[in-house]
C-alpha cells in the first residue's frame, strides 16, 4: 500500500535492535567468520556471489595494486598526515583522491577499452582463435596510432621490460577457468605491439588487472574503484610506516629546501594552454604507462602503477 512516505530502496544491509542482514543473509550467523573481504567487496558490487575461482582471481588483483612504493598516492597521504596527525581518515582520503587517469587510472581505462573494442567486433569476438585475436587487437591499436590516442595498459616506467604481475594475473585466471574475451584480447595487444607501434612494450600489471576484473563481470564504471579499494590498503600500510619511521617531513624540507623562486609573467611563460614542464624540457607525453622515448600514440603522460 502506497503511504506517501518517500521510499530509499537498498538490497545491500538493514538492522534492527537485534540483527544485521546485509545481502540477504544474516551477518552474525551466516557471514562473519565464513565469507572473506575480497569475497564480501565482489558480492556488494556484482550483487552475485562469486565462485572460488572467482574470488581467488579477483583477490589477486587487489594484491597486485595494493602498493607500488612511492607513488604520489602514497606520499600525499603521507604528507597529509604529517600536516594533520590527528586526521588519518584525511590523510586515507588524500591519497585516494589522488587515484586519476595517471595513477591507479589505467585500471579502469584498460577495461573499459576492451570492453568498447570487443562490443564492436561483435560476433567476431565469440570464441576466437588467436590469430582472430591479433587481427582486431592490430586493428585497435592501428586505430588508436592514428587518432593519436592512449592505448591503456601497454608499458611502464618502471618494469621496461616485464611487469612481473601480468603473467601471474593470466595464470590464475587459467587455472580457475575465468580467462575471458578481456583477457584474450589484452594479450593480443601485447603480441601485436611491435608490428604495430613499431616498439615493444610490456602489458602492465594495472592493464591486466583490468582485464580480468572485465572477464569478472564486473561494471566497467566501478573498476577504477576496485583499484582504490587495493590501494586503500597499501596507504594505510604507508601511514602506519609513517607512524613508525617517518619520512614526510624530510620530503617537505627537501622541497622547501631546494625551492627555487622563478618571476614571471602573469600568465606565465609556458601560456595558458601548454603545460609548464614540457615548455622547459621540450618533452611529450608519452603511450600511456610507457617505459620507451616520446610517440605519437598519447594524448597523456605515463602511468608509474
Amino acid at each position: 500500500m502506497t503511504t506517501g512516505q518517500p521510499q530509499y530502496p537498498t538490497g545491500l544491509g538493514t538492522s534492527d535492535a537485534t540483527t544485521i542482514r546485509l545481502l540477504g543473509h544474516d551477518l552474525a550467523e551466516e557471514l562473519m567468520g565464513r565469507v572473506g573481504f575480497g569475497e564480501l567487496a565482489f558480492w556488494f558490487a556484482a550483487r552475485r556471489r562469486p565462485s572460488a575461482g572467482e574470488v581467488r582471481l579477483f583477490e589477486a588483483v587487489l594484491v597486485a595494486l595494493a602498493d607500488h612504493g612511492f607513488t604520489p598516492t602514497a606520499i600525499a597521504a603521507r604528507l597529509t598526515l604529517l600536516s594533520a596527525p590527528e586526521s588519518i581518515q584525511g590523510a586515507m582520503a588524500a591519497g585516494l583522491l589522488g587515484g586519476g587517469s595517471r595513477f591507479l587510472g589505467v585500471t579502469e581505462d584498460t577495461g573499459r577499452f576492451l570492453a568498447e573494442v570487443i562490443a564492436e567486433a561483435g560476433d567476431a569476438a565469440r570464441a576466437a582463435t588467436d590469430a582472430e585475436w591479433d587481427a582486431l587487437a592490430g586493428k585497435a591499436l592501428a586505430e588508436r596510432k592514428a587518432a593519436k590516442r592512449l592505448v591503456p595498459g601497454l608499458g611502464h616506467p618502471v618494469h621496461k621490460e616485464r611487469d612481473p604481475r601480468t603473467a601471474v594475473i593470466i595464470r590464475i585466471a587459467h587455472e580457475e577457468g575465468v580467462y575471458g574475451p578481456h583477457l584474450a584480447l589484452f594479450e593480443a595487444m601485447g603480441r601485436m605491439t611491435p608490428e604495430v607501434l613499431g616498439r615493444e612494450l610490456p602489458l602492465n600489471g594495472a592493464g591486466v588487472c583490468g582485464a580480468a576484473l572485465a572477464d569478472l563481470r564486473l561494471p566497467p564504471e566501478l573498476l577504477r574503484g576496485f583499484a582504490l579499494l587495493a590501494r586503500a590498503a597499501g596507504l594505510l600500510g604507508h601511514l602506519a610506516e609513517e607512524l613508525r619511521r617517518p619520512i614526510a617531513a624530510d620530503i617537505y624540507h627537501s622541497v622547501d629546501r631546494h625551492a627555487q623562486y622563478i618571476p614571471e609573467d602573469p600568465v606565465g611563460a609556458a601560456g595558458w594552454g601548454e603545460s609548464p614542464v614540457a615548455a622547459h624540457t621540450g618533452a611529450s607525453p608519452l603511450i600511456h604507462g610507457s617505459s620507451g622515448p616520446p610517440s605519437d600514440v598519447a594524448d597523456k603522460p605515463p602511468s608509474a602503477d
